[in-house]
């Protein structure tokens, strides 16, 4: 299981996946925005998605966990 965290404190600007899809590694997953710089949130491990703990306009902080990879 792979938590996929927040690098800093932002909006969230787009959700690329859903709950069950297959990604891979690399793959951007989710981008926040902050301070008008867009910030891409990668994963780490090819796999299921299998949370995503975020929506479009949510505000997260720093080490919040925004989705989860089972890989």
């Amino acid at each position: 299981m792979t938590q996929l965290k927040a690098a800093m404190a932002g909006t969230v600007f787009t959700v690329n996946v859903a709950e069950g899809d297959e990604v891979q590694a690399g793959q951007v997953i989710i981008v926040l925005e902050s301070m008008k710089m867009e910030i891409p949130v990668e994963t780490e491990v090819s796999g299921k998605v299998t949370s995503i703990n975020v929506q479009v306009g949510d505000f997260v902080n720093e080490e919040d966990v925004l989705a989860v990879v089972e890989g």
